[in-house]
Order: structure tokens, then C-alpha cells, then sequence
């Protein structure tokens, strides 16, 4: 069973995106004839997995809390279903739509068809898909992430960190995003020591198959993990990342969380000890952006992306073990430093 709750991500970052905004406009009182000039706020419907997975879909969460409460908007979040299908999610953004919500945001790429599909019959409501760029619509934004630029810096991390040369990663479903959260880590890992050995396992093949919604199936393939040697584990599994972080505290061994500051989350805070630190990309902020372009009557649409240089992907340093650690700190300066000027260009496959 999915556990539910309203939990807010600390430091949500704003200014990242902003400069990477481009505006539209476009405005109507009707909105079942296409849009509203009266929004009532932001509508934002959850990835598989949903809100209180501490990581992908809370991390939009807090950007919805965020402009609900600065721009002083009201709001509306919908549950995804078990099984459901595309169909099921063009009617979850209709619903939203329909109901005058604008933006209208799909929080992951599975929303990639709904959104086309909607976004076409509401022209002058501003859409917004997370983790995809197919939709080059005039009144869509799509919200992209240099993953694999904090997966490098995750795998120097993992590499300063281990004390076998041996580390892993569990990826929650085997498709090209999840490969960039791979590729970045094992080439920043190979750059600390070309020679350590890495475990990799994806979850299923498909997001169906419950890869980022099974902690039951992240804590078994962390368990499979620390049983052939390896003492880091980086999780990139959405909600299935739970049992990993699980699984590595049972063993005393370090995991490295993904998308939020998972040592942040009250969930996880008996975990927390054994949370070297976390892949996070700005999601927060990329919700808040897109509700405060639209807020301000000049919607933003195009190819958003958050980098390393924006300052929206990066590491986590609240555990102060990390953070204490003069020698990976060093590590990890120089690498950023690498990929900001562009003498590290990092792997996406």
C-alpha cells in the first residue's frame, strides 16, 4: 500500500530556472474553450508512486505548497491509480483543465501522451511536463534535468566513500532516463579509480511493472548488492529507492538518495545515519517557476533545462559526514568546476 503524506522539501531553489524561462501569452475568460484568465491556481497530477515516496513526486509537491503559498493561488494534486492507463491521464488533466487549473502539470515523463493530447484542446492553458521534451507545443513547457551531471558527482562521492572499491546502482526502470542517472555515475566512480567494480540492476522493464513504486523490490536488489561486496549504493528508483536506503542501513553500509535531500525526510529519518548524500534536481523549483510566470501573465513555454551551472541539479550535503570530509569535498569542487567549464563533458548513456 502506498503510503500517503504531506511532506515539504527543504531549500526549494527558485531562482535556477527562472532564467531559462520563455514566455507566451494568451488568455480567456471561457475555460472550457480553451483557457482562463482566472486561473484557479495550479493543478498538478503525480508520477507513479505519488506523493510520500520522499523523493520525485514530493519534490513537486513542495513546489505546488510553495506557489500555493507565495503567489497566494489555491491548488489542486490528484493520486495516480495502480494499472492505469494513458487514457486515464488524458482524463486526470482534462479534469484539471476543465476545472479553470492553470498551469497544468503532468509530473513525469509517463504523461508525455496526455499531455500532447490535452495541451492541444486547451490552447490557452499552460502545460507543463516534468522529465520530457517531446511536446513542442506553444503552450507547453517541458521541464528537463541534466541528471547525469549529479550522477557524476554522486559516483566521485560513492568512489571517496567506499572502502571495498566496490559500489552499486539500482536504477527503477531500464529506459534512457534512468541510463543518464547510470552513465554520469559510473563515469564520475571510473574517474576517482578506473578499476572499481560496479553492481548495476534495473527494477523491470517497464514503469507498469512497478520499478518506481516497490520498496519491497529496491530493498532486495540492494540486499543482492551488498551480498557481492558493495558498500555504496545509489538508488535512482523513486519510491522503490526507500528499500535500498532501507537495505543499506540494515547492513551499516552507505546509500546516496536521488531527486530530493532524502536525509531531510521525516520518513526516512531513521535511515538517515546512513545517507551519504543525494543526487537532487531542482523539481521544486521548476513547479514554482512555471505557477509564477503564469501568475504573472507571461506563461512560460520551450525546452526548460536545469543544469549543474544553473544550479538546478547538484549533491546534498546535510549529513555532516559528508560534508566534513575535506578530501571528498575536494574531489567533488574539482569535478563540478570540470563540468560547469566544460573540460568534464558527462556521459548520458
Amino acid at each position: 500500500m502506498r503510503r500517503v503524506s504531506r511532506i515539504a522539501v527543504a531549500g526549494v531553489a527558485t531562482a535556477s530556472l527562472a532564467v531559462a524561462l520563455s514566455a507566451c501569452g494568451g488568455s480567456s475568460t471561457d475555460a472550457s474553450s480553451g483557457g482562463s484568465a482566472k486561473t484557479k491556481g495550479i493543478g498538478l497530477a503525480y508520477d507513479i508512486g505519488g506523493k510520500g515516496d520522499q523523493s520525485f513526486n514530493d519534490a513537486a509537491f513542495a513546489g505546488f505548497q510553495k506557489a500555493e503559498k507565495d503567489l497566494k493561488v489555491g491548488g489542486r494534486d490528484i493520486e495516480p491509480q495502480d494499472g492505469e492507463s494513458d487514457a486515464d491521464k488524458v482524463q486526470r488533466l482534462e479534469q484539471l483543465a476543465k476545472s479553470g487549473y492553470n498551469p497544468v502539470i503532468g509530473v513525469g515523463f509517463v504523461y508525455a501522451p496526455a499531455v500532447k493530447e490535452v495541451a492541444a484542446k486547451y490552447p490557452k492553458i499552460t502545460f507543463g511536463i516534468i522529465d520530457d521534451e517531446q511536446d513542442k507545443a506553444a503552450n507547453v513547457a517541458d521541464m528537463v534535468f541534466h541528471e547525469e551531471q549529479a550522477s557524476y558527482l554522486a559516483g566521485v562521492a560513492a568512489a571517496k566513500a567506499t572502502k571495498k572499491d566496490h559500489i552499486g546502482f539500482v536504477g527503477g526502470v531500464d529506459i534512457p532516463l534512468i541510463h543518464k542517472f547510470e552513465a554520469g555515475y559510473v563515469q564520475g566512480a571510473q574517474s576517482v579509480n578506473p578499476k572499481i567494480k560496479i553492481e548495476k540492476q534495473y527494477l523491470t522493464q517497464t514503469p507498469q511493472e512497478g520499478g518506481f513504486s516497490s520498496p519491497d523490490k529496491g530493498k532486495d536488489a540492494a540486499e543482492g548488492q551488498i551480498e557481492a561486496g558493495a558498500d555504496v549504493i545509489y538508488a535512482a528508483a523513486g519510491l522503490s529507492g526507500q528499500g535500498v536506503i532501507q537495505s543499506a542501513a540494515s547492513h551499516k553500509v552507505w546509500a546516496i538518495g536521488v531527486d530530493s535531500d532524502q536525509y531531510k525526510q521525516d520518513a526516512l529519518a531513521k535511515y538517515k545515519d546512513y545517507i551519504l548524500t543525494s543526487a537532487t534536481k531542482d523539481v521544486a523549483g521548476a513547479v514554482y517557476n512555471l505557477a509564477k510566470s503564469v501568475a504573472d501573465g507571461k506563461p512560460a513555454t520551450g525546452v526548460v533545462r536545469a543544469s549543474l551551472a544553473t544550479g538546478g541539479v547538484g549533491l546534498a550535503d546535510s549529513n555532516p559526514v559528508f560534508k566534513n570530509n575535506a578530501d571528498l569535498q575536494a574531489a567533488l569542487k574539482k569535478a563540478e568546476a570540470g563540468i560547469k567549464d566544460g573540460s568534464i563533458t558527462v556521459k548520458t548513456s
